[in-house]
């Protein structure tokens, strides 16, 4: 299994780079981050930082979308820092909350974001695309190579991650979720004619390691709220108690009132209250090591290929450690 590590952009960037560059000390083979220009520094600034000190980790954000940027800025963008670095990065994207949300827009639709996977794949690796109606090609690529790797819950979006993407984020660490989520995706691969052994797994969540479950819990509930911003999304498209989306993933959210974009992501967020410790635990990697390690070869033993740590709150140095002394080294002896 890979493991990634998941950072907000918060300055200084000079903080941002020393933890990816532990990170990889640490064993880690990823290096991502959020990625919304109100909230946060501009990732692809850090990346190049990111990228010139350290030897193999790949970086890209978890995620980006196609409406904060053009898609031939996001092509040229990604295939300048191949081209700089060697092939190191990976487009993970989705429909976009808070960056489109933060600036008063609505996220995109799974169309657009449909159609811009293509085009910004296309464009990374040196072929023509079709912009708004105009053939692009990019002249100074080559060998340009770009992953591009999709978040997604709802069913029609999984099955967009299953015709299209090269890769399936997943933010949340349950493992029925994660089991129906990654069946869904495969099954809408297998019936666009692809190969869904091919389709990387990538499990993105919080995770922190110590005795003081108590403790852990408060400082990873905001991630419950993250994801209630999506699955409220689900909620007003799908209704409650839907044969398209599991009541585990939808019934937590009822007690939600609302969500405060300027504690996006952060411990401590009040917004998040509503979260219950269950939906904690299910959710997150909570405990000492071995529970990691228990609930980590679970989630290998259902295809996940790469568990990605959200490592936001008050223990970044010495999760980034456990995970490399003793977690990291379990999984892949």
């Amino acid at each position: 299994m890979d493991f990634g590590l998941v950072l907000q952009t918060d300055p200084p960037a000079s903080q941002v780079i020393s933890l990816m560059k532990r990170a990889e000390r640490n064993g880690f083979r990823y290096g991502w981050t959020f990625d919304s220009a109100v909230l946060w520094q501009e990732p692809f600034v850090i990346y190049s930082q990111i990228l010139a000190n350290t030897q193999k980790l790949h970086v890209g954000p978890m995620v980006t979308n196609p409406g904060t940027r053009t898609w031939e800025v996001t092509a040229s963008t990604f295939a300048t820092l191949n081209d700089m670095y060697g092939n190191r990065t990976v487009c993970g994207i989705g429909r976009g909350d808070s960056a489109m949300r933060v600036a008063g827009r609505a996220p995109n639709t799974l169309a657009r974001l449909g159609e811009a996977i293509d085009v910004i794949r296309d464009l990374a690796e040196g072929r023509e695309a079709s912009v708004d109606g105009n053939p692009i090609r990019i002249p100074w690529i080559k060998d340009g190579k770009l992953p591009v790797w999709m978040a997604a819950y709802g069913p029609k979006a999984l099955a967009l991650a299953g015709q299209k993407a090269d890769g399936f984020i997943l933010q949340l660490a349950d493992l029925y979720l994660t089991e129906w989520m990654i069946k869904a995706v495969r099954q809408a691969a297998v019936e666009a004619g692809r190969d869904p052994s091919a389709i990387t797994i990538c499990v993105a969540a919080p995770a922190y390691v110590g005795e003081d479950l108590a403790h852990a819990r408060d400082q990873c509930r905001w991630f419950g709220g993250m994801v209630g911003n999506h699955v409220a999304d689900l909620v007003s498209r799908y209704g409650e108690h839907s044969s398209m989306v599991p009541d585990e993933l939808t019934e937590y959210v009822k007690a939600r009132q609302g969500y405060d974009y300027s504690h996006h992501g952060r411990a401590g967020n009040p917004s998040t209250d509503f979260v219950p410790d269950e939906i904690v635990d299910r959710f997150c990697l909570l405990g000492p090591a071995e529970a990691h390690i228990e609930k980590l070869r679970a989630l290998g033993d259902l295809g996940v290929d790469q568990f990605a740590v959200y490592d936001m709150h008050d223990a970044k140095e010495s999760t980034i450690d456990a995970y490399g002394t003793q977690i990291i080294p379990a999984l892949n002896a």
